[in-house]
């Protein structure tokens, strides 16, 4: 800048030397006008002479001025500012290029990884069905199969595996010949993704079972399925976490937690096998579903509590009392405002006339009750449930649950696959030192699962006769629900590897060994009568 201003000096100097006229006073740009002869009697033509050579000055003035003052100073001002801005800009269209570069990439492992998660399912599904088994269990154990035990297709971050160990990765890797570290941001935008997905899936999940949930049922098995469904959840919780401290001097948080996945019971295996069994409206079946559908909402209610736990990373009584009253005046107070929103939800349903009129208003409840259910601290999983607890009870309840089944098919097996796929079954192998105390854990966890609910039978009374071990039998199958509690465990960081797994086991032989001892302790078969045939409908 300062050789910018001597040679602008230097320049006017010269000019002043050839013209004899400045061209401004003291190098600075005004308009002061050169003084002229004080003697009136100038003849006109030297005052004609001096007025052309002033407009000659005034002209050369605005040239120089144009010409090198104003360029040289938007030269000097473009340049600062351009060394500027190109300090804060540049590495921003860098990024894009490198985000715009992957993003196709990270799409076609989306897709590909959908393939095969729906492959996968569709294929565990059928193979479980050829063997009366419930459909969830071949998609969880199809997810074992495809992810990190076995053929490594589908991978998360987090396994102990890189993103060269994905089947998914290397075919992409095959395809686009991607260096190392763009091959890691793929992998680990894919699996973000297919996480989000996860969550979706889990949603829909509790939603659909929320439909499911007759609420005027409960209150036709009143306070015998009431006193099931709770001493079913307090045994194997309290069981659970008191061994697992105790005996295996697990952290208290991931202890709970694990208790907590042995409350709930999952009433669309009990109720289909009841119903095949024809036992679906005996007073033990009545009383088995009325409790696992109690068994439904503590459960959730258990989950929102320790999940939010798991957030804080410490127990404190007056978080854990404000948790669950928190948690059940949401699902009760949900319920009891149902009837008012039924009438409303059928007045918009009336109204809308275009395609989707009924499943576009029920989703948008139910994502903003979980929504609520995230703000207030608790679990969206939470709100979804009582969103379908609620609009159980509208005038449109079963075509919804018709809407709703597709949505489900497409959503729920990505959440089975994946929880499946996490579980990495190599942390029980017995050959290996280290794993032994984890495979006494899924001992443990299994006989808790099945012996705290198969007390639940003798809690019944005024009722000469019935089947007490029935009840029990029919209560210890987790299904779904448990497998909830061990996603939501495993991506809180609350649970290790054994104890994941552990719950996953658990949750497996549980549900396998329900149906087959059912058929066993209720014997003949009986043919289901008309109403029963209804609630056989109910899906897993």
């Amino acid at each position: 800048m300062y050789r910018q201003i001597w040679v602008l000096r230097v320049l006017l100097d010269s000019h002043v030397e050839l013209t004899g006229y400045p061209i401004c006073n003291s190098y600075q740009f005004s308009d002061s006008q050169s003084t002229v002869n004080s003697q009136q009697s100038t003849v006109n033509s030297q005052q004609s002479t001096v007025n052309s050579q002033q407009s000659t000055v005034n002209s050369q003035r605005r040239i120089v001025f144009l010409t090198i003052i104003v360029p040289m100073f938007l030269n000097h001002t473009i340049t600062a500012l351009s060394s500027g801005m190109a300090s804060l800009v540049a590495p921003i269209p860098l990024l894009a290029t490198v985000e715009a570069e992957n993003s196709p990439i990270v799409m076609s492992g989306v897709l590909l990884s959908l393939v095969v998660i729906y492959i996968a399912s569709k294929i565990g599904a059928e193979v479980a069905g050829k063997f009366d088994f419930p459909p969830v269990l071949g998609e969880l154990v199809a997810g074992v199969i495809i992810g990190i035990s076995a053929l490594h297709l589908i991978v998360f971050p987090g396994s102990g595996l890189s993103a060269s160990d994905s089947g998914i990765m290397t075919v992409l890797q095959s395809i686009n010949h991607l260096s190392p570290a763009a091959l890691t941001s793929v992998f680990e935008s894919q699996s973000e993704v297919m996480s989000v997905l996860a969550e979706l899936g889990v949603i829909i999940l509790l939603f659909e079972i929320g439909l499911e949930s007759d609420l005027k049922q409960l209150k036709e098995v009143g306070i015998q399925a009431t006193v099931v469904a709770c001493v079913g959840v307090a045994v194997p919780f309290a069981a659970g976490t008191a061994g697992l401290i105790i005996i295996f001097h697990t952290p208290a948080i991931p202890a709970i937690f694990a208790g907590a996945a042995l409350t709930a019971t999952s009433i669309g295996i009990t109720s289909k096998v009841l119903s095949e069994l024809g036992q679906l409206n005996s007073k033990e079946g009545q009383i088995i579903v009325g409790a696992a559908v109690i068994d439904d909402v503590l459960g959730i209610i258990v989950l929102a509590v320790v999940a939010s736990l798991a957030k804080t990373g410490e127990i404190d009584v007056v978080n854990v009392i404000y948790l669950i009253v928190s948690a059940t005046a949401f699902l009760l107070g949900s319920i009891l405002l149902g009837g008012v929103f039924d009438k409303t939800f059928s007045a918009v349903v009336g109204q809308l006339k275009t395609r989707g009129n009924i499943i576009i208003p029920a989703f948008i409840f139910a994502f903003f009750m979980a929504f609520l259910g995230n703000a207030i601290h608790l679990e969206a999983i939470l709100g979804a449930f009582a969103a379908g607890l609620v609009l159980d009870e509208s005038d449109a309840r079963l075509e919804l649950d018709e809407l709703v089944k597709p949505i489900a098919d497409l959503f729920v097996p990505i959440f089975f696959v994946t929880v499946g796929a996490r579980a990495d079954l190599g942390v029980l192998n017995p050959t290996v030192p280290d794993n032994r105390a984890g495979l006494l854990i899924a001992v443990f966890l299994i006989l808790v699962a099945i012996f705290g609910k198969i007390v639940t039978g003798w809690v019944v009374f005024g009722q000469p006769g019935i089947n007490r071990l029935a009840i029990g039998v029919g209560m210890i199958p987790r299904g779904e629900v448990g497998l909830v509690f061990a996603a939501i465990g495993s991506a809180s960081g609350v649970l290790d590897k054994p104890l994941e797994v552990s719950i996953i086991i658990m949750v497996i032989l549980t549900t396998f060994l329900a149906p087959p001892f059912l058929r066993i302790v209720f014997g003949d078969t009986v043919e289901p009568p008309a109403s029963g045939e209804l609630s056989s409908e109910k899906i897993v």
